[in-house]
C-alpha cells in the first residue's frame, strides 16, 4: 500500500523528518525530540519500517573527500523504448558504478544519469566506454555541475 506523507500523523512525520537527519539517533533520544515515550516511540518505528516507509539505513558517505568531486549530468535518447529495451537499458545501468542515480524522465529524452568520477579525463572514458556502450544508448549530452547547492535528500513535508 502506497502511503502519502501528509496521512502520517504528527508523531510519525517527525520520526520521519529525526532520521532523515540523524540516522543514528537512539530510541531515547528519538523519543524526546517527537514528545513521546519510549515505548510507543519505537512501537510506530517498528510499523514504519515493517509497512515499508522506512526502508533501510546507510552511512552517508562524503564523495569529494574520497576525491569523486566530478559531477555530470548526462541527458540519455534511446533508439528503443519498447518495455523490453528499458528493462535491458535499466539492469546494464545498474551495473556501471560510476551512474549515482539514474532517472526515466518525461522528456524529450529518455534518461537522466548522475554520473560521479575523480576528473573530466575520468569521465570522458566512462561516458565513451560504458555509458556511450549501454544497450539503445542513440545519443548522450553531458551538463557538468560546477557546485551542489543543495544534496540532502531529507524529505520536504507539504
Amino acid at each position: 500500500m502506497q502511503m502519502d506523507f501528509s496521512q502520517l500523523d504528527r508523531f510519525d512525520q517527525a520520526i520521519l523528518n529525526v532520521l532523515g537527519g540523524e540516522g543514528r539517533i537512539s530510541i531515547a533520544d528519538l523519543a524526546r525530540r517527537i514528545g513521546l515515550s519510549k515505548s510507543p516511540t519505537q512501537t510506530r518505528l517498528k510499523r514504519l519500517e515493517s509497512e515499508g516507509v522506512i526502508t533501510g539505513y546507510r552511512a552517508l558517505v562524503d564523495p569529494v573527500r574520497l576525491g569523486l568531486d566530478h559531477v555530470a549530468f548526462v541527458e540519455v535518447r534511446l533508439n528503443d523504448t519498447r518495455e523490453n529495451a528499458l528493462t535491458t537499458f535499466n539492469a546494464a545501468v545498474a551495473r556501471v558504478p560510476e551512474i549515482e542515480q539514474a532517472h526515466m524522465i518525461a522528456s524529450n529524452f529518455d534518461y537522466l544519469l548522475k554520473i560521479r568520477t575523480r576528473s573530466m579525463t575520468e569521465y570522458r572514458m566512462v561516458l565513451a566506454e560504458k555509458i556511450s556502450t549501454l544497450p539503445n544508448v542513440a545519443s548522450t549530452s553531458t551538463y557538468v555541475a560546477m557546485q551542489a547547492v543543495k544534496d540532502d535528500g531529507a524529505l520536504a513535508p507539504e
